[in-house]
């Protein structure tokens, strides 16, 4: 889905995000310019650098879940991160170049998890066999022993014909797929992955240094298979899983995977006002602008070495964003503040955003409960004054204390529905029907209470 219409990016989104056109339409435009790159004649191509965005609005308002459904909606290797885990570095904690080795170990998995799909088929017809091969052990050729004078003896053994065989295999082939087999248990040897466990003490990963060490510890080490015995699907199913590693072209999946990445990876760098410090300050905050220089190489565009090797940033799209409460983008240094050309400002959200949030989208709050209680043979029926006085509450409180966007609502959801979640096992009715004298009866000692509504609400 990678090469959608802007519009059609925008049509996707709105299914989830209630309001924040501005923001969709830019993270739209930045993801169809992707595939546009990419339709360029070969010798501008790599002149075309991603327009990387900064989404800036308070919290709960939808930037991260905007980024959340990109990665679902695309097909480009995708990644999340939180600035603030990053340090200067020198200081203990993650170095920023950890988030492209997390991007490509990820791409990698995804890839990996693909190929071995592809493969399944072949897979289990490998693992049938050796199924049947342990159900059905081939004769051995007729062992000799000795007898008491130096002469040796063969044994007399009865063994089936080849075309006897051949049937009690295809009869056994045709049991083991009609599930016939599927309560015998059999024995077989799966390799043991265990190794002994080597604790090394750093501030950074092994990963990160360009090491893997599993691989170079899993080579000293013989490797060892230990018997399991198991019922038949379980064994088919690790059979058929280990098959599918052994048919999987590594070296194919990481040059692909790599490729993926340089060309459309997207990294969401989520609280990047976080490492965005006032001028003049000192202390702790030396490590905020360290923080933001060691990024600007990466989104300027470098190469970073990986356990698979080297990977270059030049057209990783780069989504930013930030509450920007006590900062602004432009207390950000400025070399990094022009490697983010587009700022988009998401706006607050109020009562009629509230009451479309809860109704709305596909994944809406009011559904989630509805489905949780139905398991339990309880229909939660809200009537629409419930729902507009459950969005006033809302906003009410958000404007009375911390705002906190529409994460408001789930703290307002989880008090009102508590009793109802709580007895729902033991209740003999089958529908209960929530009004705004319900909601209004459970939430106004804790809302007109304004010491209790800033630690419960």
């Amino acid at each position: 889905m990678s090469n959608l219409k802007p519009s059609e990016i925008v049509k996707e989104l709105d299914k989830y995000i209630i309001g924040q056109d501005k923001a969709k339409r830019s993270v739209a435009v930045a993801l169809r310019n992707r595939w546009r790159r990419q339709q360029v004649p070969e010798e501008l191509r790599d002149e075309i650098a991603p327009k990387n965005i900064i989404l800036i609005g308070p919290t709960g308002v939808g930037k991260t879940e905007i980024a959340r459904r990109l990665s679902k909606l695309t097909d480009s290797p995708f990644s999340k991160v939180e600035a603030s885990k990053f340090t200067e570095v020198g200081y203990v904690g993650r170095d920023v170049e950890s988030m492209v080795r997390d991007l490509v170990e990820l791409t990698i998995n995804s890839f990996k998890v693909r190929a071995q799909e592809d493969v399944q088929d072949k897979a289990w017809q490998i693992a049938e066999e050796r199924m049947l091969d342990l159900l059905l052990p081939k004769s051995d050729p007729q062992p000799a022993v000795k007898s008491e004078g130096s002469k040796e003896v063969p044994f007399e053994l009865v063994t089936p014909s080849s075309d006897e065989s051949s049937s009690t295999r295809e009869k056994l082939r045709s049991m083991l797929r009609k599930g016939k087999l599927d309560n015998r248990y059999v024995d077989f040897d799966v390799a043991d992955r265990s190794m002994p466990t080597v604790e090394i003490f750093s501030n950074v990963g092994m990963e990160e240094m360009g090491i893997n060490f599993k691989d170079m510890l899993g080579g000293m080490f013989p490797k060892s298979t230990k018997r399991r015995r198991v019922k038949v699907p379980e064994a088919l199913e690790m059979m058929a899983q280990e098959e599918a590693q052994g048919l999987v072209d590594m070296d194919k999946v990481v040059k692909e995977a790599i490729a993926r990445v340089e060309q459309s990876g997207i990294i969401f760098l989520d609280e990047i006002d976080k490492i965005a410090g006032k001028n003049g300050t000192r202390g702790p905050d030396v490590s905020r602008e360290g923080v933001q220089r060691d990024l600007l190489p990466i989104v300027e565009g470098t190469t970073v070495n990986t356990k698979y090797g080297p990977v270059k940033t030049d057209h990783i799209l780069f989504i930013g964003s930030g509450a920007f409460h006590t900062v602004k983008p432009s207390d950000l240094i400025p070399e990094l503040q022009g490697r983010f050309p587009i700022r988009v400002e998401l706006n607050s959200l109020g009562q009629s955003e509230f009451v479309r949030i809860l109704t709305e989208p596909r994944n809406a709050l009011l559904l989630q409960y509805m489905a949780l209680l139905r398991t339990e043979g309880i229909d939660v029926v809200f009537e629409d004054d419930a729902v507009s006085e459950i969005a006033r509450m809302a906003q009410e409180v958000n404007d009375r204390t911390e705002n906190i966007g529409a994460r408001r609502l789930h703290t307002l959801m989880e008090c009102l529905l508590e009793d109802i979640l709580f007895d729902a096992p033991d209740m003999k009715e089958e529908r209960i029907t929530i009004d705004k004298v319900y909601v209004e009866d459970k939430l106004k000692e804790i809302k007109d209470d304004e010491d209790l509504s800033r630690y419960i609400l």
